[in-house]
């Protein structure tokens, strides 16, 4: 086991308590990652305050932003601040910036086409959890937590928080606020009504235990060596505010019923599911967007967070968020991060409106739903609108097709539902005219399968490649085989005598627009007729989590190497998740309810579920986890599951130049959720 996945807890709290809560002085060497003084952390880029104290032989005095006053009164029910020295935790987190020490102050800007389309990059700015990728995206380190510990045999996980760590309404953040989220929250019917599978493991509940404050331990009831990385990739978050969120439940407050009753609720569920979701997706829109008159009665807006900054204002228009005055970082000078006071995202539907902003210098930061078509024009105006353009790789970012195998239409669910039409769609498909014309040769032709190759080393060359040769003569001879005549008008007849017509609807959000039209005339050449249709991000998920898509398109994402080893859910039926639906919908309703509804899956998929289960049981990259994730690669190639496109490409991101400290990104992908790993907290904006 690698060190970054296993490390003992650090020394007691009492040997920690040396600077937050009494430091005046500062004599601290003001290092960054550039340039470490010599200095070398236990984890890249930052340190523990002790340690950074001690391997500097100094005291790390403390400065707040000049304007963190005024920021914190736009936060609609925040008391008043008190010292720094009682905001911070006892025991903060030292980070190393990248290239300078900072200055507090701007606004980054940046755009998106909806409220829940391609934000998530932008968002992700302010991101926590309680451990993270460093930027290599190989060493696991702390962030909420400050340290952790397996038992030997991976079913006891222990993790240590930060000493007077604080919400951002200035509430104690503690042990107790883990346990909430899962006992009260994950595992409450009243919240979700059935607990999400990948907060079960085999099927039954972890165990949440707060040992004290500062210290929380979960237990499984079997081994699940690979879930630290969960922690730090995923956009959910482990804790939520009891305080806040328990106001409203009768087990945590005597007069929840009556506070319940003063806002509208009627019941526990529907008053804890307005501020939660019920999701902890923090990216989704806030109760502004709701409810104002209940915002005005409870007295502030959204549930506190301990992100670096603070949705203020949720409209149709945009986001606005201000810096967290209780955010737990600090640089190696004693400056409490974030450096960026506010962030302001607006919304334009059109893409062309998204790129003239960015070449307009309007935009800061931009990574989701830029694709390589966007990137001549915007390398050719790189000196003309101040702006740097990067071009990254891009894991999970692959575009798939994939049809509906549990569809309404009997019809159409059985020539879904027969392998060898997915394996003739495949065929049919020019993937070296869709390289050189949607991603200007950078890529190549490859399946998309449910792991990321590059992540892993069990994904054989000939796995990456089957059935992707462009042979309309195999994918017309297949369409034959299946009885699926060729009308006079160069449409096929499906076994009902109609002909083969299907809907594809797409966001933009999930690929490039220019790569569907390709499709839809390739397709057309074997005689299957598809109409496009653009839809929103939000219209485009309805549609496929009920069912009603006829074929589902998005990024092949979250099939990385840390999302396979502890929550493959590309695997197994549905094969995605809300946020990227995949075709299977009908056959997880048949599993999940016992045989009585859905769709029976054949055979061989049916085997999918347990042996995810047994994937998840064993460290990843061991020739048995190496073995059982090529028969899961074996089922999904012999099903053709999902049809890929292009793979190995790069992709562009773009920053203006008055942004500080932004280095190239190892990977531009949301399976390490953007721009989390590159600690933007240091960001910071000047002339």
């Amino acid at each position: 086991m690698t060190r970054s996945l296993k490390i003992s807890l650090l020394g007691s709290a009492s040997a920690l308590l040396l600077g937050a809560t009494a430091a005046v002085a500062n004599d601290c060497p003001a290092v960054t990652a550039a340039d470490m003084g010599g200095l070398t952390p236990a984890f890249p880029q930052q340190f523990e305050l002790a340690e950074f104290q001690q391997a500097a032989n100094c005291t790390l005095g403390f400065s707040e932003n000049p304007q963190i006053t005024d920021l914190n009164a736009r936060i609609q029910g925040n008391p008043d601040l008190p010292p720094l020295a009682e905001r911070l935790p006892a025991e903060p987190l030292v980070v190393a910036p990248y290239n300078a020490i900072g200055t507090h102050g701007g606004t980054l800007k940046g755009t998106s086409r909806a409220t829940e389309a391609g934000t998530s990059d932008l968002l992700s700015v302010r991101h926590v959890n309680l451990v993270r990728y460093s930027d290599d995206l190989q060493t696991i380190v702390p962030n909420i937590a400050r340290a952790w510990e397996w038992n030997d045999d991976f079913t006891e996980l222990t993790f240590r928080l930060r000493e007077g760590h604080k919400w951002s309404d200035g509430e104690a953040f503690t042990a107790d606020d883990i346990v909430f989220w899962y006992e009260d929250l994950i595992l409450n019917p009243e919240i979700y009504e059935s607990t999400p599978g990948r907060w079960l493991f085999s099927g039954e509940p972890a165990t949440v235990e707060a040992v004290d404050a500062a210290t929380v331990k979960f237990g499984f009831p079997v081994p699940v060596p690979g879930l630290l990385n969960r922690f730090a990739v995923d956009y959910g978050q482990p804790f939520q505010p009891k305080h806040f969120l328990g106001q409203f439940m009768d087990k945590h407050n005597p007069d929840a019923a009556a506070r319940r009753a003063e806002l509208g609720f009627e019941s526990e569920g529907e008053a804890v599911n307005f501020f939660y979701g019920p999701s902890d997706w923090t990216d989704i829109p806030t109760p502004m967007l709701r409810d104002a008159s209940k915002l005005d009665a409870i007295g502030r807006a959204t549930r506190p967070t301990l992100e670096s900054h603070i949705v203020i204002d949720d409209n149709s228009q945009g986001r606005r968020l201000v810096a967290n005055p209780y955010f737990h970082m600090v640089d190696t000078a004693g400056n409490q991060l974030p450096y960026i006071n506010e962030i302001a995202e607006t919304y334009a539907p059109e893409r062309e409106v998204n790129m003239l902003r960015m070449l307009d210098g309007q935009v800061h930061w931009k990574q989701q739903s830029v694709f390589l078509d966007d990137f001549p024009v915007l390398k050719e105006n790189e000196e003309s609108s101040n702006i740097t353009v990067g071009l990254a790789p891009a894991p999970g970012s692959m575009t798939y097709y994939a049809f509906n195998r549990g569809h309404s239409n009997p019809v159409l669910r059985e020539v879904f539902g027969d392998a060898r039409f997915s394996v003739a769609m495949s065929l049919a498909m020019d993937r070296d005219e869709m390289n050189e014309t949607v991603f200007l040769g950078q890529g190549r032709p490859a399946n998309a399968l449910p792991v990321e190759p590059v992540t892993v080393d069990f994904v054989t060359e000939e796995q990456i490649t089957r059935n992707t040769q462009y042979d309309v003569d195999r994918a017309n001879a297949l369409l034959d085989e299946m009885g699926l005549e060729m009308g006079s008008d160069g449409v096929r007849l499906l076994p009902d005598g109609r002909p083969f017509v299907l809907r594809l609807t797409y966001a933009s959000q999930g690929g490039p627009v220019q790569l569907h039209e390709l499709v839809r005339d390739y397709w057309a050449e074997v005689g299957v007729r598809v109409d496009l249709r653009e839809v929103s991000s939000d219209e485009y998920r309805a549609a496929a989590n009920a069912n009603e898509a006829d074929i589902l398109t998005w990024k092949n994402d979250g099939v990385s190497a840390p999302a396979f080893s502890q929550d493959p859910r590309s695997a197994f039926p549905p094969f995605g998740d809300f946020f990227n639906p995949g075709p299977g919908i009908a056959w997880d309703e048949w599993k999940t309810s016992g045989g009585e509804a859905g769709v029976e899956p054949p055979e061989d998929v049916k085997k999918l579920w347990d042996l995810a289960q047994e994937l998840t049981q064993i460290p990843l990259g061991t020739p048995e986890s190496d073995a059982i994730g090529s028969e899961i690669v074996e089922i999904h190639l012999d099903q053709m599951i999902r049809i890929g496109t292009v793979g190995d490409i790069p992709e562009p991101y773009m920053h203006h130049n008055s942004l500080k400290n932004v280095e190239a990104l190892t990977a531009k992908t949301y399976d390490y959720y953007w721009t989390y790993p590159y600690r933007p907290q240091q960001w910071f904006i000047a002339d």
